[in-house]
């Protein structure tokens, strides 16, 4: 997968994008991150990038040539006359694990990372293929979003992950949060690793694990249940042990 990502503030990608998972998966040659000043793509001594907003108000508005004509130098690069541009905006669909699923399916994405006060309403009517927010606030600008986004989809690449079951178990990735997780000692001040856990036995322990998870869900975000699939015994199951926790 290649993933190309317009800013204006490429620095900020330095780090994260060299640590842990996502570096690995680069060296190994699974995706191909890379990161395009808009600023390049002007044509004036100032590197314009920004003007004030038609019809006054606060703020400056990213001015849509450079963006356009990034965007279009980079799929000439690839060959391709097509392909997603997401812009991300607090105005956008919002971000979550399905989306970054579908996201996930694609061999290349761009990113626009928005600034300012806003972009120009033609970057999203003409050439943006689809707007996406990471949740109900204001950042000053795009590129975190960015962040969580290619965070969230190259960890869904084969490969990337040392199990192919991590990914799966993850909270969200089947509609319910992750049921809870504990590594040695087996006691610590007191307490101690559920008992089933120690068992061996793979299928009591995968149920312990879907009731957890189920449990954990309903009490965090009950909302997310009608995506995890209950039947009618693990419905039953979980309002009991609300009712009784114990």
């Amino acid at each position: 997968m290649r993933i190309d990502i317009l800013c204006l503030f490429p620095e900020m990608f330095a780090s994260p994008l060299n640590q842990s998972i996502i570096k690995r998966a680069q060296e190994q040659g699974l995706v191909n991150i890379v990161i395009h000043d808009i600023r390049d793509y002007t044509h004036d001594k100032h590197h314009t990038v920004d003007d004030y907003p038609y019809g006054g108000g606060p703020g400056m508005v990213l001015k849509p040539e450079p963006i356009f004509e990034a965007a279009e130098a980079i799929k000439q690069q690839l060959g391709v006359s097509e392909m997603p541009i997401i812009l991300l905006t607090p105005q956008g669909r919002l971000f979550s694990q399905s989306v970054a699923q579908e996201l996930a399916l694609h061999s290349h994405l761009m990113l626009i990372c928005g600034h300012y006060e806003g972009l120009d309403e033609r970057v999203c009517e003409h050439l943006a293929t689809d707007e996406i927010s990471i949740g109900d606030y204001v950042l000053s600008g795009g590129e975190l979003a960015a962040l969580v986004v290619v965070d969230a989809i190259v960890r869904l690449i084969p490969g990337v992950l040392g199990s192919q079951d991590s990914a799966g178990s993850d909270s969200h990735s089947n509609g319910l949060l992750e049921y809870p997780q504990y590594t040695r000692p087996q006691v610590y001040q007191g307490w101690s690793v559920p008992s089933v856990l120690l068992s061996g036995n793979h299928g009591e322990i995968a149920q312990w694990r879907r009731r957890q998870a189920i449990l954990r869900t309903a009490k965090r975000r009950p909302d997310l249940l009608e995506k995890g699939n209950l039947c009618d015994e693990e419905r039953k199951w979980m309002l009991e042990n609300l009712l009784d926790p114990k």
